[in-house]
């Protein structure tokens, strides 16, 4: 690595919205930062998202389209 052209890499305190707060590093000046979510509130990461159903969608698309798609019009 070439000298004095990289930023500094320094410790920060990320707090969120839930409440949770950790240590990570940095290339930002800050010292705190603040952040809306985290892995701890995120839906994805505490398993209550909603997954949704596109197999309705896509048997209604195909009801609509059957004659068409059959007949070749």
């Amino acid at each position: 690595m070439q000298q004095k052209i990289h930023p500094n890499y320094n410790d920060i305190s990320v707090s969120c919205s839930c409440g949770n707060t950790f240590e990570t590093r940095s290339t930002s000046h800050q010292k705190d930062m603040h952040i809306e979510i985290c892995s701890a509130c995120h839906p994805f990461y505490t398993g209550k998202q909603k997954i949704i159903d596109t197999a309705g969608r896509v048997d209604k698309f195909r009801r609509r389209y059957r004659t068409r798609i059959n007949t070749g019009a």
